[in-house]
This record gives structure tokens, sequence and C-alpha cells, in this order.
């Protein structure tokens, strides 16, 4: 997994992995690990979600103001 930069200093994301078709996303407060694919929310969801995990900014804010509940499954 790779750190999550955190530019604002307020996120709670702590880490992710992003993969040809998926996301992998661990939060600060929950061990577990959110899976994110093609298949659930969406690509265009995890394409963006992709793209906001190496700005290092507003990952958090995407995932629970748009995705909610959406992912994959939990590791």
């Amino acid at each position: 997994m790779t750190p999550y930069i955190d530019i604002s200093g307020r996120s709670g994301v702590d880490s992710f992995e992003i993969r040809d078709r998926a996301i992998f996303v661990r939060f600060k407060r929950n061990p577990k690990i959110y899976v994110y694919d093609y298949e659930v929310p969406g690509r265009e969801y995890v394409e963006e979600m992709k793209r906001l995990a190496k700005r290092g900014r507003d990952l958090a804010t995407y995932i629970s103001r748009v995705i909610k509940g959406r992912y994959s499954r939990r590791l």
C-alpha cells in the first residue's frame, strides 16, 4: 500500500493501492481495506478515485459524498 499524501492534513484515508481495474483504500480509523473496482462502483468512479489518490487531495471527500457505501468488498 502507498501512503496517502494528504495535502490538507485532515483526510480519513491512510493508504491506497492502484490496480488496473480497481483501487484499494485503507482508512485511518478502520484497519480493513476497501476494494472499489470497475464492477462496483464502476469504471468512471474508480478512475476518478485513482486520480485523486495520486493527487493526495479530496479522496476521502469524494468517497463520502459520491461513492458512499458502494465498494466491491472489504479485506
